[in-house]
């Protein structure tokens, strides 16, 4: 693997893809810095070794977002919010380009001296970004001698900055420390599991997970599923599941999985029980209820103690783990003991030997709400970018580099 660690980078400008793409208050002060943290390593190799850091990132969709009156809101979508994030956690000044193309921005790359950071303005200002568009590609290429790739979490979009720009670098390009221990972990966990392999998967939606599902299959011992996506599966097989969420076109897919499942010899586990409520609320009425038959008006907004006490038995004694999806709405402190539990189940097991991947989004999300981020063998920075490697696809931000 061409990682950051193959290059001296002394007397170079190192392009750096980074994904910067980190949530705010409404002050637009950063709530979760852990995406800024992880590429902290990459930035320090580069300038330990006499070279200048060039930083490109977007921030969430700004032309998807637009203001009433038609325009970009820049205040909401500008990086500069990241800058002083940046500094504190490097150590050193960041300086800030208010474009990432034209005049400016060219002139503040090409000043830049050794053991210093430039932060470019957001990439999606631009719709050649996302468009995977050359001419703009080629213009960030002109920055840098070396181009890195450090952002797993757009690492399956094949855009300008992720994808493209890299042939522009044919002899010099690589990873840096994030993409290259996501590629590491994700590797081990798909080619080189221990077993019992088990993976977990929660969330709303059968049709969001549909392709890991069926890729899965053909890996795991156990699968555990949880959150609203299970209800799907429980009225396929002919039970009352209330008001719960369920997408009813995918009740024949859901069988189908159970039969593959079978086929296969995979313990596909469904929970026995949910915390049912009578409204989405966090001051909702709630109680226990057998899964079989939930009344109408209740929806399961939470895996219930018998599903909790089943599905921690099994992850306890797993070598491999695999947790993509919450199993249930753990924003909500009424129901977040599911999450919890099985987190605790995780952590437990990872320290008796076991290998665990928290497969970044909620997963992630969840782990770090209860404290255990450290207590797990990997936290992916990655949801998206994670899911469609697990699902045997090739990312375009990986074969660039590889390519």
């Amino acid at each position: 693997m061409k990682t950051v660690d193959t290059i001296n980078f002394a007397g170079k400008k190192a392009l750096i893809r980074v994904d910067f793409n980190v949530p705010m208050d409404k002050q637009f002060n950063i709530t979760d810095d852990a995406r800024i943290r992880a590429t902290i390593p990459t930035l320090k190799k580069i300038l330990n070794d006499g070279g200048s850091c060039i930083l490109m990132s977007h921030l969430g969709r700004p032309l998807k977002k637009l203001k009433e009156d038609g325009t970009i809101d820049y205040e909401k979508f500008t990086l500069k919010n990241t800058v002083k994030c940046i500094s504190e956690l490097l150590g050193a000044d960041v300086k800030f380009a208010g474009d990432c193309i034209g005049t400016d921005a060219a002139q503040m790359a090409s000043a830049l001296q050794p053991g210093q950071i430039l932060l470019l303005e957001n990439l999606r200002f631009y719709k050649q970004e996302e468009k995977g568009d050359e001419a703009f590609a080629s213009q960030l290429s002109k920055y840098g001698d070396v181009y890195v790739n450090d952002a797993f979490g757009t690492a399956h979009r094949a855009h300008a900055s992720t994808a493209v720009i890299a042939n522009f670098f044919p002899n010099a390009k690589c990873f840096g420390y994030v993409m290259a221990k996501e590629i590491a972990n994700a590797e081990k966990l798909m080619k080189n599991a221990e077993h019992p392999f088990t993976a977990i998967t929660g969330g709303a939606k059968v049709s969001d997970k549909l392709l890991i599902l069926e890729n899965l299959i053909n890996k795991v011992d156990n699968l555990i599923i949880g959150g609203g996506m299970a209800y799907t599966f429980l009225k396929a097989q002919g039970y009352e599941i209330g008001s719960s969420l369920c997408e009813d076109d995918r009740l024949d897919l859901c069988l189908e999985l159970i039969k593959k499942a079978d086929a296969k010899g995979v313990k596909l586990m469904l929970p026995f029980d949910s915390i049912v409520a009578d409204k989405f609320a966090a001051d909702a009425n709630a109680k226990v209820c057998d899964n079989k038959q939930i009344e109408q008006g209740w929806m399961g907004l939470d895996i219930g103690p018998k599903a909790i006490e089943d599905y921690c038995e099994t992850i306890k004694q797993s070598k491999t783990i695999l947790w993509n999806g919450p199993m249930g709405v753990f924003e909500m402190d009424k129901f977040e003991a599911g999450t919890k539990q099985v987190a605790i189940a995780v952590v437990e097991a990872t320290k008796n030997g076991a290998f665990s991947l928290i497969g970044g989004g909620d997963s992630a999300a969840a782990v770090a709400k209860f404290g255990f981020e450290n207590e797990v063998s990997y936290v992916s920075t990655g949801g998206g970018a994670l899911l469609e490697y697990f699902e045997g696809k090739e990312l375009p931000g990986i074969k660039a580099i590889n390519g």
